[in-house]
């Protein structure tokens, strides 16, 4: 098994760590937010710009990138990487979780997930040997096996069956993977499990067990109450492998990430910073900004001062509220830029606070601010 990180420094008073990842195109520091590009692209922002910002390592979606623009096209140049013109390294989930929100178009079978194309309704075959074949063609860096995702507060019967068929798809991949010729993706396992402790526990231990180089935390951030998620992971993250790097599928705003951090969690991923922000919403420290409202229509500061933005050098909250309004897709590439922004610098906040042995004061701090309006 390849060895991705090595851990820097531990918080003398949570589990917050530092580490770094080595993959192909370039060391990852975490903590780390990675940016979703679920067809290819980081929506609403260039690649260029992502880059700058200070991003080595973006999202690609292995179930949409097999419908559209297809393996065949990808394989001719040579993975998603030459096809985007993207230098970075990229993380690709497994689909699982895509085909888990389509339920009325797929059937789970031992063999694999039998499925309908959202895009035409033609008919698919997810298998776990199949989607590391498709993420060969992508060329990830990092590939997410195929797994079985669940929602809260179904039975526990139903939840083990799950788990178990996870399980035994994830043996299946270790396995395909570790003999397939030319394959270079560093596989994660995902723990599993519902919102029953016990099969946590048993989930955690089994998947840490296989000759995987990292772990991701699935089934969590899936419509549950945020108590119950801060529940789960804590409880979940005493029993992975903490020699391996550690993802946690689906967090992007603060409080979520910060609660991941102090877990021990190494990398997180989300739609939120570029969905808000084609919505004209936006991070501070003093918590969401909606441009949209009438506050500030003739206000001349920026949303941040202090951030190092293209909308917050150049433009004032004013002008934002203008593009917001009148839909200019300006509007909504500037508050993506921010709030990626944002994000990047809020994790080089943390990684500095971990460092200096004050991640659980600078949690508390930032959270105080963050939610006192």
């Amino acid at each position: 098994m390849k060895k991705l990180y090595t851990k820097i420094h531990q918080d003398k008073d949570t589990k917050a760590r530092l580490g770094l990842v080595e993959l192909d195109h370039g060391v990852v520091e975490t903590p780390a937010f990675m940016p979703v590009g679920t067809n290819g692209t980081v929506k609403g922002i260039y690649h260029d710009k992502v880059k700058e910002i200070g991003y080595n390592l973006i999202l690609g979606n292995t179930y949409h990138l097999y419908l559209r623009p297809g393996t065949e096209v990808l394989d001719s140049f040579n993975g998603l990487h030459n096809f985007s013109n993207w230098d970075g390294n990229i993380l690709t989930d497994s689909g699982g979780f895509q085909v888990f929100s389509l339920s009325n178009l797929r059937k789970i079978k031992d063999s694999g997930v039998h499925f309908r194309s959202h895009i035409d309704g033609s008919k698919h075959i997810f298998t776990p040997e199949k989607v590391i074949d498709i993420q060969k063609s992508i060329g990830s860096d990092i590939c997410m096996i195929l797994d079985v995702c669940t929602p809260p507060d179904i039975p526990y019967r139903a939840a083990k069956e799950a788990m178990n068929t996870t399980h035994s798809w994830a043996k299946r991949a270790c396995d395909y993977g570790n003999q397939l010729e030319g394959f270079k993706g560093n596989m994660f396992g995902i723990v599993q499990g519902n919102f029953y402790k016990d099969l946590r526990k048993e989930s955690a231990e089994y998947i840490s067990s296989l000759d995987f180089p990292g772990i991701a935390i699935g089934g969590l951030s899936v419509g549950e109450e945020k108590e119950a998620f801060y529940d789960y992971l804590s409880y979940t993250a005493q029993y992975v492998d903490d020699t391996k790097p550690r993802y946690v599928m689906g967090i992007g705003s603060p409080d979520y990430i910060l609660n991941a951090v102090e877990n021990g969690i190494d990398l997180f991923d989300c739609v939120l910073a570029t969905r808000m922000g084609r919505n004209g919403a936006v991070f501070s420290d003093d918590g969401l900004v909606t441009l949209k409202k009438a506050v500030h229509k003739f206000d001349h500061n920026p949303i941040d001062e202090n951030c190092t933005c293209t909308a917050c050098q150049k433009y004032s909250r004013a002008y934002m509220h203008h593009m917001v309004k009148t839909n200019e897709m300006l509007g909504g590439m500037l508050a993506t830029e921010h709030n990626l922004t944002y994000l990047y610098n809020l994790l080089a906040r943390v990684r500095e606070a971990i460092k200096e042995d004050r991640f659980k004061q600078f949690k508390k701090e930032y959270l105080e601010r963050f939610y006192s309006k």
